[in-house]
C-alpha cells in the first residue's frame, strides 16, 4: 500500500471533561480514563485505527499537560503539542501542514466510545474515497432517539456510498428532534471527518484566512523537540479558536456525509456513560461495593467506599479522590457547572 492509499488518523485530545466531573479533571481528563474497560477512551481510539493495511501511524494533537499521558498510554505515533487550547479547525490545520496535500486525514476525537469497530471502519473506507474526490467528509451517526444534546446534519443528494450536506442544524429542542427522529434525513454530528490535507488548508483559507495564515505561520515557525512537533506559540496563541464545524464544514460547498450505526457514544456525560455501560439492561451497576435495594437504574462509581442506595431510582453516584457526585441521570448536563468542576 503507498503512502497515499492509506489513510491517516489524527487524534485530538482536547477539553477537561469537566461533566464527568469528579472522575474527569484538568490533571487527567476523560480521555485517559478506563471508563468501559482496562484501555482508556484514548487508547480505544488508538486501537481502531490500529490497522496497518489500512491506517498510518496516527498523529496525535495534544496540550501540554496531556502529553505525560499520551506518552504513557500511546504506542508509535507523531506527536503535536499545541501551546494553547485554540479549538478544533487550528488543531487540524496543524495536523494538516504535517501530512502530504494529497493525504487523507481521519480525524477523531480521543473521548468517543463506537462500539462496532467494523462499521466504524467501512464508514471510514465510504468516507475516504469521497474525499480522494475532494469531498469534506462528515461522518453522521444513525439516530436512535430524538436527543437535544448534539447537532445534526440533514443528508441532502445521494452520493456514491453517501449524501451531500444538506444543511447543519445546531441543537434542537425536543419538538424539533423528534419532526428529525421522524424525518429519516437526519443524522447526528459525530465530530469525526475525513478530507484530503490540502484541500481542507484550502478551504480554511477561502473561509478564515486569517487563522489559515496564522497556522501556516506558526507551523513553519515550528520545530522538532523532545520527540515532538511544538508550532511556533507566539503565532499560535494570538489566534482566535474556532471548531472546524463553524469555521469550514457548514462553509464548504464540498461537505458530504457517510453515516453508520456503530454503537457510538460521546460520553458527554454521566447519563451518556450510563448508557454505553447499559445500565438500563442490567438495572443496577457498580464498579466497586455498591449495593441497591428497591432501586433500578442505578449507578455507582466509586473508588473505594462502599455506597448503599434504598428507594431510588435513576440515580448517579460517583466517589473520587474525597469528592462525592450524586445526580439524579435527568440532571447530568449541569455537572460542568458546579464550583468543583470548574475549579478542579
Amino acid at each position: 500500500m503507498s503512502d497515499l492509499e492509506c489513510i491517516y488518523p489524527v487524534i485530538l485530545c482536547g477539553g477537561n471533561g469537566t461533566r464527568l466531573w469528579p472522575r474527569s479533571r484538568r490533571s487527567k481528563p476523560k480521555p485517559f480514563l478506563r471508563l468501559l474497560g482496562e484501555r482508556t477512551l484514548f487508547q480505544m481510539a488508538l486501537d481502531r485505527v490500529s490497522d496497518e493495511t489500512m491506517f498510518a501511524a496516527p498523529t496525535i494533537v495534544a496540550g501540554g499537560a496531556h502529553v505525560p499521558h499520551v506518552a504513557q498510554q500511546a504506542g508509535a505515533h507523531s506527536l503535536i503539542v499545541e501551546p494553547a487550547a485554540r479549538n478544533t479547525a487550528p488543531a487540524i490545520a496543524l495536523a494538516a501542514h504535517r501530512l502530504p496535500a494529497e493525504a487523507v486525514m481521519l480525524v477523531c476525537p480521543s473521548d468517543h466510545h463506537i462500539g462496532n469497530i467494523d462499521a466504524f471502519r467501512d464508514g471510514v473506507r465510504r468516507g475516504a474515497a469521497l474525499a480522494r474526490q475532494g469531498y469534506l467528509v462528515s461522518f453522521g451517526i444513525d439516530p436512535t432517539r430524538a436527543e437535544i444534546g448534539y447537532g445534526y446534519i440533514q443528508k441532502g443528494a445521494e452520493l456514491g456510498g453517501g449524501f451531500a450536506v444538506e444543511r447543519f442544524v445546531e441543537k434542537p429542542d425536543l419538538e424539533r428532534a423528534e419532526q428529525f427522529l421522524a424525518d429519516g434525513r437526519f443524522v447526528w454530528n459525530g465530530g469525526i471527518f475525513l478530507f484530503r490535507a490540502g484541500d481542507y488548508l484550502a478551504e480554511l483559507a477561502r473561509h478564515r484566512g486569517a487563522m489559515a495564515a496564522a497556522v501556516a505561520a506558526a507551523a513553519d515557525a515550528g520545530e522538532d523537540r523532545d520527540g515532538a512537533f511544538h508550532p511556533d506559540a507566539d503565532r499560535f496563541c494570538a489566534i482566535d479558536g474556532e471548531s472546524v464545524d463553524f469555521a469550514v464544514m457548514e462553509n464548504t460547498s464540498r461537505a458530504a456525509i457517510v453515516s453508520a450505526d456503530m454503537g457510538w457514544s460521546d460520553i458527554g456525560d454521566w447519563t451518556a456513560l450510563m448508557d454505553a455501560r447499559e445500565v438500563w439492561d442490567r438495572r443496577n451497576w457498580s464498579n466497586a461495593r455498591g449495593d441497591v435495594l428497591q432501586g433500578e437504574n442505578v449507578m455507582i462509581d466509586s473508588d473505594g467506599p462502599r455506597v448503599s442506595v434504598i428507594g431510588l431510582d435513576d440515580v448517579i453516584v460517583v466517589v473520587d479522590g474525597g469528592e462525592v457526585l450524586v445526580i439524579h441521570k435527568d440532571a447530568a448536563q449541569l455537572v460542568g457547572k458546579l464550583p468543583g468542576a470548574s475549579g478542579q
